[in-house]
Protein backbone atom coordinates (compact mmCIF):
# COMPACT_ATOMS: atom_id res chain seq x y z
CA UNK A 1 0.00 0.00 0.00
CA UNK A 2 1.38 3.59 -1.04
CA UNK A 3 0.76 6.59 0.75
CA UNK A 4 1.11 10.05 0.19
CA UNK A 5 3.17 11.77 2.84
CA UNK A 6 3.30 14.85 0.36
CA UNK A 7 3.05 18.25 2.87
CA UNK A 8 0.08 19.82 2.02
CA UNK A 9 0.71 22.77 -0.15
CA UNK A 10 -2.74 24.74 -0.10
CA UNK A 11 -4.65 25.67 -3.10
CA UNK A 12 -4.40 28.15 -5.52
CA UNK A 13 -8.31 29.46 -5.70
CA UNK A 14 -8.44 32.22 -8.42
CA UNK A 15 -6.60 34.93 -7.75
CA UNK A 16 -5.75 33.41 -4.36
CA UNK A 17 -3.74 31.16 -2.62
CA UNK A 18 -5.36 29.16 0.48
CA UNK A 19 -2.96 27.53 3.35
CA UNK A 20 -3.83 25.80 5.88
CA UNK A 21 -2.18 25.65 9.37
CA UNK A 22 -2.92 24.34 12.74
CA UNK A 23 -1.77 26.01 16.10
CA UNK A 24 0.50 23.70 18.50
CA UNK A 25 1.44 24.44 21.62
CA UNK A 26 5.03 25.42 20.00
CA UNK A 27 3.22 28.38 18.61
CA UNK A 28 2.02 30.08 21.94
CA UNK A 29 3.64 32.33 24.31
CA UNK A 30 3.13 32.00 27.91
CA UNK A 31 -0.35 33.47 27.66
CA UNK A 32 -1.34 30.46 25.16
CA UNK A 33 -1.82 32.76 22.37
CA UNK A 34 0.37 32.61 18.75
CA UNK A 35 3.93 34.94 19.45
CA UNK A 36 3.75 37.48 17.31
CA UNK A 37 6.63 36.05 15.13
CA UNK A 38 4.96 32.93 13.95
CA UNK A 39 2.70 34.99 12.34
CA UNK A 40 5.31 35.55 9.94
CA UNK A 41 6.52 32.36 9.35
CA UNK A 42 3.26 30.73 8.31
CA UNK A 43 3.33 33.73 5.96
CA UNK A 44 6.59 33.04 4.44
CA UNK A 45 5.23 28.99 4.17
CA UNK A 46 2.25 30.12 2.61
CA UNK A 47 4.50 31.62 0.02
CA UNK A 48 6.90 29.09 -0.36
CA UNK A 49 4.40 27.09 -1.47
CA UNK A 50 1.84 29.34 -3.56
CA UNK A 51 5.26 29.28 -5.35
CA UNK A 52 5.71 25.68 -5.77
CA UNK A 53 2.31 25.73 -6.98
CA UNK A 54 2.84 28.13 -9.64
CA UNK A 55 5.92 26.39 -10.74
CA UNK A 56 8.61 28.54 -9.32
CA UNK A 57 11.66 26.47 -8.32
CA UNK A 58 13.30 28.80 -5.97
CA UNK A 59 15.69 26.22 -5.01
CA UNK A 60 17.19 25.42 -8.39
CA UNK A 61 16.80 29.11 -9.05
CA UNK A 62 19.32 29.75 -6.28
CA UNK A 63 22.04 26.79 -6.62
CA UNK A 64 22.12 28.05 -10.16
CA UNK A 65 23.05 31.25 -9.19
CA UNK A 66 20.54 33.47 -10.69
CA UNK A 67 19.03 34.64 -7.61
CA UNK A 68 16.05 34.32 -5.72
CA UNK A 69 13.22 36.21 -3.84
CA UNK A 70 13.28 38.59 -0.51
CA UNK A 71 11.70 40.44 1.70
CA UNK A 72 11.81 43.91 0.63
CA UNK A 73 9.28 45.63 2.92
CA UNK A 74 6.64 44.49 5.63
CA UNK A 75 3.84 46.37 6.87
CA UNK A 76 1.97 43.84 9.56
CA UNK A 77 -1.43 44.58 11.57
CA UNK A 78 -2.29 42.06 14.44
CA UNK A 79 -6.36 42.17 14.27
CA UNK A 80 -6.92 39.07 17.13
CA UNK A 81 -4.96 36.53 18.54
CA UNK A 82 -5.16 32.72 17.81
CA UNK A 83 -4.95 30.31 20.22
CA UNK A 84 -3.70 26.52 20.66
CA UNK A 85 -5.81 24.23 18.36
CA UNK A 86 -7.28 26.87 15.98
CA UNK A 87 -7.71 26.08 12.26
CA UNK A 88 -5.59 28.86 10.42
CA UNK A 89 -6.17 29.67 6.55
CA UNK A 90 -3.58 32.06 5.32
CA UNK A 91 -5.08 33.78 1.99
CA UNK A 92 -2.30 35.59 -0.18
CA UNK A 93 -2.54 37.77 -3.24
CA UNK A 94 -0.51 39.22 -5.63
CA UNK A 95 -1.51 43.06 -5.68
CA UNK A 96 1.14 44.57 -7.93
CA UNK A 97 4.08 42.99 -10.22
CA UNK A 98 6.88 44.80 -11.33
CA UNK A 99 9.95 43.67 -13.33
CA UNK A 100 11.90 43.12 -10.25
CA UNK A 101 9.39 42.85 -7.42
CA UNK A 102 6.16 41.58 -6.52
CA UNK A 103 3.75 43.31 -3.70
CA UNK A 104 1.40 40.82 -1.85
CA UNK A 105 -1.26 40.92 0.55
CA UNK A 106 -1.44 38.10 3.40
CA UNK A 107 -4.08 37.40 5.47
CA UNK A 108 -4.09 34.89 8.65
CA UNK A 109 -8.24 34.02 9.06
CA UNK A 110 -9.89 31.56 11.74
CA UNK A 111 -12.66 31.02 10.00
CA UNK A 112 -14.67 34.75 8.83
CA UNK A 113 -12.11 36.27 11.72
CA UNK A 114 -9.39 38.42 10.71
CA UNK A 115 -6.36 37.88 13.22
CA UNK A 116 -3.71 39.51 11.14
CA UNK A 117 -2.67 40.77 7.97
CA UNK A 118 0.38 41.78 5.78
CA UNK A 119 1.02 44.03 3.43
CA UNK A 120 4.75 43.32 1.60
CA UNK A 121 6.86 43.62 -0.91
CA UNK A 122 9.32 40.63 -2.13
CA UNK A 123 12.46 41.42 -4.60
CA UNK A 124 14.05 39.47 -7.07
CA UNK A 125 17.93 39.68 -6.27
CA UNK A 126 21.14 37.73 -7.26
CA UNK A 127 23.64 36.22 -5.86
CA UNK A 128 25.10 39.50 -4.87
CA UNK A 129 22.24 40.81 -3.56
CA UNK A 130 21.13 43.52 -5.94
CA UNK A 131 17.79 43.42 -7.21
CA UNK A 132 17.60 41.85 -10.63
CA UNK A 133 14.83 41.53 -13.12
CA UNK A 134 12.53 38.38 -12.30
CA UNK A 135 12.56 35.55 -15.04
CA UNK A 136 10.46 35.53 -17.75
CA UNK A 137 8.63 32.68 -16.65
CA UNK A 138 8.10 33.44 -13.09
CA UNK A 139 6.61 36.63 -13.90
CA UNK A 140 4.00 35.24 -16.05
CA UNK A 141 3.52 32.89 -12.97
CA UNK A 142 2.60 35.92 -10.57
CA UNK A 143 0.57 37.48 -13.81
CA UNK A 144 -2.21 34.27 -13.13
CA UNK A 145 -2.51 35.75 -9.44
CA UNK A 146 -3.07 39.72 -10.54
CA UNK A 147 -6.92 40.45 -10.66
CA UNK A 148 -6.16 42.89 -13.16
CA UNK A 149 -4.72 40.82 -15.35
CA UNK A 150 -3.64 44.38 -17.37
CA UNK A 151 -1.45 45.37 -14.70
CA UNK A 152 1.15 42.63 -15.31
Amino acid sequence: MAIDLTPPGGRLDGTAHYFPVRVYYEDTDLSGIVYHTNYLKWFERARSDLLRLLGIDQRAAQEAGEGTYAVAELRIRYAAPAKLDDAVVVESRATELRAASCRLHQVAWRGGDLLTEAHLRVGFVGADGRPRRQPDAWRSAFATLMEDKTAA
